[in-house]
């Protein structure tokens, strides 16, 4: 850092730090040839020549950090240069960067939490299950702490809890992994459909030019943060509604309940226009093709036995 050379110019507690491009790699935590690829990029101004030296500035470790910062959250070096240039040029970065924290902070108010291996064990059965350990790693339901191998990190301790309360109730941990990761997919098809249809309706108008305007991206983050709860919302009142409707099926049927509608005794197979196929495979993806049509069709035939049902009870009347 400054003061550290005695070909830097100044040093950290002057009104303006001075640096070698050495020192500034030091205080940046990149390397020199990170900076000299940022400068011929034009991410990064270019160095005041003095004499036969290069100077870096405060300026140059702050864009240095900046850069670091966007980089962490996803952006491209592409996407970065013109998010600076906008800033160059007095549009501000304020509302992007308050943007890409919305986006990129906290979807639920859950915290995380740690546990030992030997809590883990107990939490499920008592029995050291290496694979199964492994296999939550790799979903994320754990994750390891780098020098301590004692401890883990539970992102989500309300989900380690659910897996803990089916392996009490019988459900083998495999099952468990594979049941996690059949789902895993299914919800993130409804999270890019969300995202698909707020991006379409909602946020549109902010992302058709890049980058949008300081007071546009703080608008945005401002309907990320009212809009955020709505896919949950969603999915857990769909949820619930759905849970009910098959668990009562199922029940029924366990039970020996007589079905309103017994299904013919030699069903049919029937063949779907090709349209129907494509607007079903574009609504909910190729692999859930069957399983919405086989919804679709009983929904409506429960409807009908309801509706008639009902005028039979009129009838009566």
């Amino acid at each position: 850092m400054s003061g550290q050379s005695g070909e830097q110019q100044g040093t950290p507690s002057s009104a303006t730090a001075e640096y070698r491009i050495e020192d500034l790699a030091h205080a940046s935590g990149a390397t020199v040839r990170t900076i000299r690829a940022y400068q011929d990029r034009g991410l990064l101004p270019r160095p005041e020549r003095r004499g036969r030296s290069n100077v870096y500035g405060d300026t140059h470790l702050a864009r240095l950090h900046q850069i670091a910062d966007l980089l962490d959250r996803g952006y491209t070096l592409a996407s970065i240069k013109e998010l600076l240039e906008a800033w160059d040029a007095g549009r501000g970065l304020g509302g992007i960067l308050g943007l890409v924290a919305e986006v990129n902070g906290p979807w639920t108010d859950e915290e995380a939490a740690r546990i030992s291996r030997a809590e883990l064990d107990a939490t499920f059965g008592g029995t050291q299950d290496d694979k199964a350990v492994a296999d939550a790693v790799e979903l994320g339901i754990l994750e390891r702490i780098p020098g301590n191998e004692s401890e883990f990190l539970v992102p989500s301790p309300q989900e380690l809890a659910v897996a803990a309360e089916l392996h009490a109730a019988g459900v083998p941990l495999d099952a468990i992994s594979e049941h996690l990761r059949e789902l895993r997919g299914q919800v993130e098809h409804i999270a890019a459909r969300f995202l698909d249809f707020t991006t379409e309706h909602v946020f549109a108008r902010y992302l058709d030019h890049h980058p949008p305007t300081d007071a546009e991206a703080a608008e945005a983050a401002d309907l990320v943060r009212r809009l955020r709860p709505l896919a949950q919302q969603t999915v857990d009142a769909e949820l619930a509604r759905a849970m009910r409707l098959f668990a009562t099926r199922h029940l029924q049927r366990h039970l020996g309940t007589p079905a309103v509608a017994p299904p013919a005794a030699d069903p049919s197979p029937v063949t779907l226009p090709e349209d129907t196929i494509r607007a079903v495979q574009a609504l909910v993806g190729p692999d859930n093709i069957t399983a919405f049509i086989t919804a679709a069709a009983e929904r409506e035939v429960q409807s009908r036995v309801l509706d008639a049902l009902s005028m039979s009870t009129q009838v009566k009347e």
